[in-house]
């Protein structure tokens, strides 16, 4: 009978599971993420799941790891610096499609160069000024990211300026049409920026993690879930980072299966950091057809069709001075909940938060306090960056002491932004320490941090409340209602028959909202779910029975809820697809467009058959690479076809090859 581990990063705990032969839970464990080494995290879960099921180390047969560290980085803007080699493409689509966003101030280049739809150079590369490019940036990146016009249909100008890449930095290089095989330029250069921005943050996670495996003892192979809840080696996901956004919550739609085997349900996991909600159909979770979409980015990444929100246990909690009562809204930002970091400097956070509460005025940064990250990159960071970094050191602060002028408030930002320091304020998880639902940290700073947060006054003059249980009682009742809004808005998003509005404003419809209050009125009014959820998460037990009250559905919370991730880390297949495509440039001309370059055929049969064995070739080697076993392996051919003057002529086809298998066990 096979051990199995299955270990889940998440942005507030890492979880812990072991499985018997896929069968049965025979336990589970939790510690805290350590951001600034989420390998201690790991180690410190997995020491105590094998503690509790006492068995050796040993006799671990496979380990598999799903991460939120990807999802979270792209949500809160974080991760490496990067350079963007654009080629053949124009200036103002950096703006126009939101790539300049996505860089945020790193240096990109846009080439001469590129390939037309059928494969052929549209212009030369321009070698020169990339060799350039690349010397003047070589030190302030971390990695670099190429994208040229219709790579997918001949990659020779993106394999060439990866090449110099490597020659002239030693950098790793993200090629676009290595992550994805559909068309759309602008869409995989911003998949290829975010893939080059991850990699040195997962290759660190992955490596620490294997390294730490070791160290107790367990010498299995590690795999990693893909955002569509398959699994990865190691390896795999190193080189294609991307690909684990929504692994995390991926491996909860898996375990929300693997744990109620429901048909049809909502499936909706919260975190510290996010809310992700997806639909499970036909047992199976719905992969997004138009690519994996993460905070304001849309990727060309396959992944389930999940809505994530910046809304978690950890969200910061920002107060509504306008009207007369005012009020809270969440996130979508994470922070450090005080009463956490409470624990590892109380003295610090105690004599700040009483100095606070005697002052007679509310100050601008009460009751937020601030600490560094270390051990990771400072490459691109200002002046003031380094500054303020030296000035915050080892300890935890006041925010208000680090900060000395306003414009450093920029500055903290931008180290925010890269994950150099983390702020502490007030959570939902702070208001369930003082109603009393969680009792895991310091609740006596958590009632301090709610004080000074109730003393804010509203547009009427007045405080918010002089009761701390009342301010802990308008925050999680402001978490219902932002979930019940992402429910809400999943389930117009997967009607079968679509509405013409967007999900957004029919959840938020005037209608609806009368319809769930419940209250007496002329007009009969019953809104809410004609679906069942699957509440999932380490503090689903405390937040979801609201949720299914307000929406008047059944709330399913199975047994192993709050580590529903970490099972479906270890229950998942090994999944392979690649895909290309043959195009028609003139009457009787069969194209196949290869990593190597486009091959002309002259029959349809041929080219068909040629681009069948490339792409099942390369989806088994995929799948033997991530140590799958017993592989069985699907062809979908989607060929187009147009009527021409009573005749069909061929357009176009596109071939898809998976190759499925469970991962190999060790013996």
């Amino acid at each position: 009978m096979a051990l199995l581990l299955g270990v889940d990063t998440g942005g507030t705990y890492t979880d812990a599971v072991l499985l018997r032969d896929e069968e049965m839970v025979i336990a589970s464990a939790k510690a805290l993420t350590t951001r600034h080494d989420l390998a201690i995290g790991v180690g410190a879960a997995v020491s105590a799941v094998l503690a509790e099921a006492g068995v050796d180390p040993s006799e671990i047969a496979l380990a598999s790891l799903s991460t939120t560290l990807a999802t979270n980085a792209l949500v809160e803007g974080q991760g490496g610096r990067v350079a963007l080699i654009y080629i053949g493409f124009r200036e103002k689509d950096l703006e126009a499609h939101g790539l300049a966003e996505a860089l945020k101030g790193d240096p990109a280049i846009v080439l001469a160069g590129g390939h037309n739809h059928a494969g052929g150079e549209s212009q030369a590369l321009d070698e020169a000024a990339l060799i350039a490019f690349l010397e003047t940036h070589k030190e302030e990146v971390s990695g670099f990211a190429v994208a040229s016009q219709f790579a997918t249909r001949n990659p020779a100008h993106e394999l060439r300026a990866a090449e110099l890449v490597s020659q002239i930095t030693g950098k790793p290089v993200s090629a676009s049409h290595q992550l994805s095989a559909k068309l759309n330029g602008p869409k995989r250069a911003m998949t290829a920026v975010l893939n080059a921005r991850l990699i040195g943050m997962i290759e660190r996670l992955i490596g620490r993690a294997e390294d730490t495996l070791v160290d107790l003892g367990i010498n299995a192979p590690l795999m990693v879930v893909r955002g569509d809840g398959a699994l990865i080696s190691s390896a795999q996901a190193k080189e294609r980072p991307i690909e684990t956004i929504l692994s995390g919550p991926a491996a909860s739609i898996v375990g929300a299966r693997w744990m109620t085997g429901a048909d049809l349900a909502l499936v909706s996991d919260i975190g510290g950091t996010t809310t992700d909600v997806a639909l499970l159909r036909g047992g199976r979770p719905t992969i997004d057809p138009a690519g994996a979409r993460v905070g304001p980015y849309r990727t060309m990444v396959e992944a389930v069709a999940m809505r994530t929100t910046g809304l978690g246990g950890d969200s910061e909690v920002h107060f509504i001075s306008e009207g007369l009562k005012g009020g809270v809204t969440l996130g979508p930002k994470r922070v450090l909940p005080v009463s956490l970091i409470a624990v590892e400097a109380p003295d610090v956070v105690h004599d700040a938060l009483d100095a606070q509460l005697r002052s007679s005025t509310p100050g601008e940064h009460d009751a937020r306090f601030v600490r560094a990250v270390h051990g990771l990159s400072r490459e691109g960071i200002g002046a003031r960056e380094e500054a303020l970094l030296e000035r915050i050191g080892d300890g935890v602060h006041p925010l208000g002491d680090m900060l000395r002028a306003r414009v450093e408030q920029g500055a903290m930002k931008r180290l925010v932004e890269r994950g150099l320091v983390q702020i502490a304020g007030v959570t939902p998880s702070d208001a369930s320490h003082v109603l009393g639902r969680v009792m895991e940290w310091d609740t006596g700073a958590a009632r301090k941090a709610l004080q000074l947060f109730g003393r804010r006054r509203t547009g009427a003059g007045t405080i918010l409340s002089s009761s701390e249980e009342d301010v802990a009682q308008m925050i999680v009742d402001q978490l219902t209602h932002q979930t019940g809004m992402a429910l809400l808005e999943t389930a117009f998003a997967e009607e079968d028959t679509p509405f013409e509005d967007l999900p957004e404003a029919l959840a938020r419809h005037v209608l609806m909202q009368r319809g769930m209050v419940g209250k007496p009125s002329l007009v009969k009014l019953e809104t809410g779910l004609n679906i069942a959820v699957v509440g999932l998460g380490a503090s689903a037990l405390s937040y979801y029975p609201a949720v299914g009250k307000m929406l008047g559905c059944e709330m399913i919370l199975p047994e192993h809820a709050g580590v529903a991730n970490a099972i479906g880390a270890v229950v998942g297949r090994v999944i392979m697809r690649q895909s290309g495509v043959v195009t028609s440039p003139s009457e009787g001309k069969y194209r196949v467009h290869l990593a190597n370059g486009p091959q002309d055929f002259g029959d349809q049969k041929s080219a068909l058959a040629l681009l069948e064995t490339v792409l099942h070739d390369a989806a088994m080697s995929d799948a033997q690479v991530a140590g799958a076993e017993d592989i069985q392996v699907n062809v979908i051919r989607d060929i187009r076809e147009a009527g021409i003057e009573g005749r069909k002529v061929f357009v176009e086809a596109t071939i898809t090859v998976e190759a499925a298998g469970r991962p190999r066990v060790a013996v």
